[in-house]
């Protein structure tokens, strides 16, 4: 048996009457059992980091589905390095990276799947360009996501454990995900979000050379700042008791977010999105990123910002709320994508896909909607209020990229109601289909067909238009479709889902050599 990926030359051995490959020109028709190497690249404002895991995947039916997973290696935390213009040193995080490779003892050329998540700056349009470069030769390989606010506050929630714990306690569970620019609160229930909102309030708006001299100020930074009367220069240490009670006020403030107070005006300048819904106090509170390191006493020392002040109080003021505290499942990399998770299935001849031309697509991501399918009357109008909201939640109302919807039908497929389904998501959609995006849907039922059909004819939808069916997905999945086979006219679709790691060790810090590539 292989026990490497696609690194390994051999094109394939049997033991025990099944068929194992570790060659990326495997044949899907023939084998039993896929190897896979993956890698989780998390690049951040304030920290990079990896993780490195080994996937078995097996066949079910048609199916390829992931039977075991392994992280091999969990990186050093990197604090992201800056140039004098505040753009990433791409230089300095392509040696990391490179470092980090060579620690796991994985050739880049061997890894077959990975996920690069970029959060905060490490999205501007610059950064994202100089950071793909280090990636190029694999991109093929890769699901990248960029993380808007919602969707890196969705990552936090689910990555720390916060959405798994509401269900395995039937609990309303709160997740504080305070970073080094901003704050993500996540409320989950029963799995799901209730509710979530972002703030500019961080440990890294303020940073100090190793002399406590002030090295970068962000404009929340300075906002705080000068509520606390506070002076920050450049090059100069600040006033101890200003810097306090600037801290503090930070602390206030992300509190009264946190609480769902009404925000006064300065309050409510901070938040990035809107903010939490009205709703009960959480049972429980959980804290992820860097600062948790502080709140659960796990990082001792201090990486020249106001994380360890900032923990101190905002966990005051937690505790004295009432909520029961947990540690998460995950801290630091709460928000690490630890591996593409490959599912491998076969779309049926109840499909739709106009023009064929379009096909194939490639690492499409999926939306799943809270669709009312099951009443006798659909309402169009809701249907399109789900699928906007569902846009939101992954930053995806103004994307430049196609979106799968998926859908889960229910009841009969009468005209009226298939037509106020297709209204309502063309209606939802309309943001994407009007830069000319096709429309991509896909269903669990065998109704595909019809539907495209629908889209097309009946409501006249100048896009192209792809609709398949007898697919099951989820959030957080992304999805190649294959081209049209010829023997069946069915497609080929490979589900990638983005998994959460389950290992319980913790971020470390870098070593010295890297931590003087950051500075």
């Amino acid at each position: 048996m292989s026990s490497s990926s696609s690194s390994s030359t051999g094109s394939g051995g049997e033991e025990g009457g099944r068929i194992f490959f570790s060659n990326v020109r495997r044949s899907l028709e023939e084998e039993d059992e896929i190897r896979l190497v993956s890698v989780g690249v998390d690049i951040g404002s304030s920290t990079s980091h990896l993780v490195f895991s080994r996937m078995v995947l097996e066949r079910l039916d048609n199916r390829y589905i992931v039977s075991e997973r392994e992280v091999l290696h969990e990186s050093e935390v990197l604090l992201t390095p800056y140039l004098d213009d505040h753009s990433i040193d791409a230089a300095a995080l392509g040696a990391f990276i490179a470092r980090q490779y060579r620690l796991a003892g994985v050739d880049p050329q061997g890894i077959d799947t990975g996920a690069l998540i970029l959060t905060g700056v490490a999205v501007r349009r610059s950064n994202a360009r100089a950071i793909a470069d280090l990636f190029a030769a694999q991109a093929g390989k890769f699901v990248s996501v960029s993380a808007g606010d919602a969707l890196e506050t969705t990552l936090a929630a689910f990555g720390s454990g916060a959405a798994a714990r509401s269900i395995r306690e039937n609990a309303r569970v709160m997740n504080i995900d305070i970073g080094g620019g901003t704050s993500k609160i996540a409320v989950c229930e029963h799995g799901e979000l209730a509710g979530m909102t972002a703030a500019d309030v961080g440990a890294r708006i303020v940073s100090f050379d190793a002399d406590g001299r002030v090295r970068r100020i962000e404009e929340a930074g300075r906002r705080f700042a000068a509520e606390a009367g506070l002076a920050l220069e450049i090059g100069v240490r600040p006033d101890p008791a200003l810097l306090a009670r600037m801290v503090e006020r930070m602390a206030d403030r992300l509190f009264g977010i946190v609480c769902n107070r009404d925000p006064d005006g300065a309050s409510a300048a901070l938040l990035r999105i809107d903010p939490l819904p009205p709703g009960r106090a959480p049972d429980v509170v959980t804290f992820s990123g860097g600062v948790s390191e502080y709140i659960y006493g796990l990082q001792p020392e201090a990486y020249g910002d106001l994380g360890p002040q900032l923990a101190r109080a905002i966990l005051e003021r937690v505790r004295a709320w009432g909520p029961r505290i947990e540690r998460p499942e995950q801290g630091i990399r709460a928000t690490v994508v630890g591996a593409s998770q490959y599912t491998i299935q076969v779309s049926g001849a109840t499909i739709y896909v106009e023009p064929h031309e379009l096909l194939p697509l490639k690492n499409t991501q999926v939306i799943v909607p809270r669709l009312a399918l099951g009443d006798e009357v659909l309402d169009s109008e809701a249907i399109a209020a789900a699928v906007r909201a569902a846009l939101r939640r992954f930053d995806l109302l103004q994307g430049e990229h196609p979106v799968a919807l998926c859908y889960r039908w229910q009841e009969s497929a009468t005209f009226a109601r298939m037509d106020a389904f297709c209204r309502g998501v063309a209606a939802g959609m309309a943001t994407l289909l009007e830069r000319g995006l096709p429309l991509v849907l896909v269903g669990e039922g065998d109704i595909g067909g019809l539907i495209g059909i629908h889209c097309k004819q009946e409501l006249g939808l100048g896009n192209p238009v792809v609709s398949i069916d007898g697919i099951t997905l989820k959030e957080f999945d992304f999805i190649d479709i294959g081209a049209l086979l010829d023997t069946s006219g069915a497609v080929p679709v490979v589900i990638k889902s983005l998994v959460f790691p389950t290992s319980a060790a913790l971020g470390r810090p870098v070593d010295t050599a890297m931590e003087a590539v950051a500075a």
